[in-house]
């Protein structure tokens, strides 16, 4: 190997290290360039003092050094490849394997990713015609070094010999293989983990729209976009400003992996935002602004890649797009395309409407608005003063638009990403882009709002099998749809700001901006009421006791009018159906739906609506009197039915009231009895247990399951008269199903040994929960937040626990307030992705209240201790 390329690696080495270096004190801003100028005075050096190359006869033989792919458009960030082709004129020769081994090899003994080929130009012309995946490379091609005229030969043959003859196949496969490639690695702009490079939204759909120009209009750089008029200047430095951000996160991201880095995973996104020194303010966490802002720069790189392809001519697979068919009819517009534009400049001046008529006609005519539209609307909104936003044609106008059937596209996401929503609704402002950094909102807080828009429409589809029937049938049923729709489109307006109440600030807000478009005293009251109570039933439903009757009456007090009850049940749902795929489920549903029925009758029948809850008990009493097998059974049954709670027979089946009783005779002199079935998802088991209550059990039981690995989805506890706790408990099964039988058998031992006090859970548990916990991801820190109530409830406190999961939680919580002589009634374990809401209804242990405010602190301070002291950040 040459001393001298050794030598110079060496150097680049030192050099690469030194400008990386100035990148971490944020003095390198061009260093994309600046790397690859390193590696292309390498190369140079390489050649001009190379061994070999004088032996192969350059002058018989010409061949050059040329630069690909990221290397080629001089992008190459911190880690990335270093692309490489060995072009020679006629065939390559033997000796062409020790130039590689005295030019590359010491460029991987440093530790850089160099990709090379070895190619005659004949050889490289016919490849990039008959594989593509060799084609996209060479159209970012740069000459470095060699003979330059077989560069320009290699250039010259692929325009005349492949993109001359193929232009259509080559647009074709490279929009099929972006479509593809969004297919496998999603849209980053919605990601908790985007790609910055992969993902829709990502610099690959940058790269795809240079190679469509290359092929199309023959550009040489990326400020060809502009100066051909692909993209107007604004766009371009828009395009320019986005690239830049995106590069630079990559870059530290390469700094922070310590190796080549697209995917960016929770782990590096807090270092992130501190690296890029994002600062946490009003009520925003850095971390949060840091993926606003990407998610904002990402979108930008979306929408115009699909625009630049709608503008090429080519829908979404390659194909042209056919000629148009529709016409409009609204004076100032036209079809142009089969995507609707403006007339002229000067109408959109004379008459300011035409920027939201636009958008009304895109719906009525199911097309689309031209980038050159687009454009327009960004840069002429300002022309929608105060007076024509809220003017009643101008409100009208947009109520039609949101009330319309949603098409293939969303208008309203069209108007939010041309800016004119927020013109139209200023306060839309402060939540464009605004990240919630959890793995329970998927969606920026703009976004969420017109999928909860969206969602609500969906229910119009009848006969749509996807849709629950009962919010098809709700929707239809309601007088004024107008409403809902604009508390969906408000519902979340209030976390713009700082403050955890954002329902109240968000209803206060619509107050404002719906008095302000000239809306009546009592719609504002119905949005304002939408809007401050959106969460209202699902906090109930999945926080507290719905067999309890209480519950229903108290929500009925709130809600109080039947219609509200079913605009809000609406809103529920969609709002829950478009957070994320973790925040709706048949569980959530099921209660939501439950809760929803019990609180429509009080509403529809009065608070005395207890009577059908007592006829309710007397047939599952009778179905199970009826089923003994003697009249002695009967008169047993009968008297035990006095031992069982009012709640419990509310909740329980006929089924599972002869299930539990059976259970209990199987009892005898034992603590306890259980049984574990399958249930319908293989990865879920219920277990039913049969125990002799006593001050702790639920901790006892939960810390078992944590001891054996057994996570605990959700679980019901009833307390017979008769001192009898019956438990039922949903959960993951122990992770080795082979032996699952075996594992569920050790379980039941421990169980047995800490009841009868031979094991100390505490001590057992200690270490394997302190290696869980420090194995958790990094997250954003804010303090838990852990809730006494008396008023909700007359006969318990009610102890709620806002935090994160972590294995062992339910143990840990349940063994404090057990610690703090607390019996526990009624649990309700609500799991958000990552955050944790669980709620207790407890009594002491002489069967009242914890209302003294020295044992309200006590348990406070129990639970707090311990917990882990980092969470992460919207337990709302």
């Amino acid at each position: 190997m040459n001393a001298n390329h050794q030598q110079a690696a060496a150097r680049l080495q030192r050099n690469i290290q030194r400008l990386t270096n100035r990148l971490i004190r944020a003095k390198a801003p061009d260093f994309l360039k600046q790397h690859a100028s390193l590696l292309d005075d390498y190369f140079r050096e390489g050649f001009a003092t190379s061994m070999v190359g004088p032996r192969m006869g350059i002058d018989k033989n010409p061949y050059a050094f040329i630069a690909l792919g990221g290397y080629g458009r001089e992008e190459q960030c911190v880690r990335s490849d270093v692309d490489l082709l060995f072009l020679f004129k006629k065939t390559v020769p033997e000796a062409a394997e020790n130039l590689i081994r005295e030019i590359v090899y010491p460029l991987w003994d440093i530790g850089l990713d160099v990709g090379y080929a070895t190619r005659s130009l004949k050889e490289c012309v016919s490849l990039a015609g008959q594989d593509f995946e060799v084609l996209t490379p060479l159209l970012d091609a740069r000459f470095i070094c060699g003979m330059s005229h077989l560069y320009s030969e290699l250039i010259e043959h692929l325009q005349k010999k492949v993109l001359a003859r193929h232009s259509r196949k080559i647009i074709s496969w490279l929009i099929e293989s972006n479509r593809k490639r969004h297919l496998r690695f999603g849209d980053s702009t919605y990601r908790l983990e985007p790609n910055l490079k992969e993902g829709q939204g990502g610099l690959r759909d940058y790269h795809t729209m240079l190679w469509l120009a290359r092929v199309k209009s023959q550009l040489k750089q990326p400020r060809d976009l502009e100066y051909f008029g692909l993209l107007s200047h604004d766009e371009f430095q828009n395009l320019t400003h986005a690239l830049a951000f995106i590069w630079k996160v990559r870059n530290r991201l390469h700094i922070l992996a310590g190796r080549k880095c697209d995917q960016l995973h929770f782990e590096n996104q807090i270092k992130l935002a501190e690296t890029l020194k994002f600062k946490t303010t009003n009520g925003q966490q850095a971390v949060e602004k840091f993926l606003g802002e990407l998610q904002g720069q990402m979108e930008f790189i979306k929408q115009q890649h699909l625009m630049f392809l709608y503008e090429l001519g080519y829908a979404s697979r390659g194909r042209p797009r056919r000629m148009p068919t529709k016409r409009t009819k609204l004076q100032g517009l036209r079809v142009n395309r089969d995507m609707l534009d403006f007339n002229s400049l000067e109408e959109i001046m004379q008459n300011p409407n035409l920027l939201l008529d636009i958008f009304q006609e895109s719906v009525h005519l199911k097309i689309p608005l031209s980038a050159e539209a687009k454009r327009l609307v960004r840069e002429f909104s300002y022309l929608a003063d105060d007076a024509l936003i809220n003017s009643a044609d101008m409100v009208r106008s947009f109520e039609r638009l949101l009330l319309a059937p949603a098409p293939t596209f969303s208008v309203l996401k069209e108007m939010l990403n041309t800016g004119f929503l927020l013109r139209f609704i200023p306060e839309f402002r402060a939540v464009a882009n605004r990240i919630q950094y959890d793995e329970y909102h998927l969606y920026p807080v703009d976004k969420h709002l017109l999928r909860t828009v969206q969602t609500l429409k969906n229910f119009r589809a009848e006969g749509d099998e996807n849709m629950d029937p009962l919010c098809v049938s709700l929707y239809k049923e309601l007088k004024n749809r107008k409403l809902l729709l604009w508390a969906a489109l408000l519902h979340d307006i209030g976390k713009g700001g700082s403050g955890e109440d954002h329902s109240r600030k968000g209803a206060e807000m619509v107050e404002r901006i719906l008095a302000a478009k000239g809306f009546k005293a009592e719609e504002i009251a119905t949005v304002s009421f939408l809007v401050a109570k959106h969460l209202f039933l699902i906090k109930t439903a999945t926080r507290r006791d719905i067999h309890d009757e209480e519950t229903a009456i108290f929500c009925a007090r709130e809600i109080k009018d039947v219609q509200r009850l079913k605009m809000l049940y609406l809103l529920t749902v969609a709002d829950s159906i478009s957070t994320g795929p973790n925040a709706w489920n048949d569980w959530t549903a099921s209660l939501l739906r439950d809760l929803f029925f019990k609180v429509l009758k009080i509403l529809e029948k009065g608070e005395l609506a207890s009577r059908e809850a007592v006829e309710g008990i007397a047939r599952k009493r009778e179905i199970v009197l009826g089923a003994a097998a003697s009249e002695q059974a009967r008169q047993e049954l009968a008297a035990f039915f006095a031992f069982l709670s009012p709640r419990y027979l509310l909740y329980a089946t006929a089924d599972q009231i002869r299930e539990d009783i059976a259970r209990y005779e199987r009892l005898g002199p034992r603590e306890f009895v259980w049984n574990i079935t399958r249930t319908a998802d293989p990865n879920r088991r219920t277990v039913k247990i049969c125990a002799r209550d006593r001050p702790g059990l639920f901790s006892k039981i939960a810390g078992i399951f944590t001891l054996n690995n057994i996570d605990i989805i959700d679980a019901q506890i009833f307390t017979w008269h008769n001192q009898i706790a019956v438990d039922i408990f949903e959960v993951n099964p122990p992770p080795d199903r082979i032996f699952e039988d075996e594992r569920w058998a050790r379980a039941e031992e421990h169980l047995h040994a800490a009841l009868a006090g031979t094991l100390d859970l505490s001590v057992a548990l200690k270490d394997k929960l302190s290696r869980q916990q420090s194995a958790q991801r990094p997250t954003a820190t804010r303090p838990h937040r852990i809730v006494v109530d008396n008023t909700s409830s007359n006969f318990f406190t009610i102890v709620e626990v806002f935090t994160y999961d972590f294995p062992g939680l339910l143990f840990t919580i349940t063994d404090a307030l057990f610690r703090c002589r607390l019996d526990i009634w009624v649990a309700k374990i609500s799991t958000k992705a990552d955050q944790v809401v669980d709620v207790f209804y407890v009594r002491d242990f002489d069967g009242q209240k914890a209302v003294a405010t020295d044992q309200i602190t006590e348990i406070k301070a129990a639970i707090a201790s311990r917990l882990p002291q980092k969470v992460p950040s919207a337990l709302a």
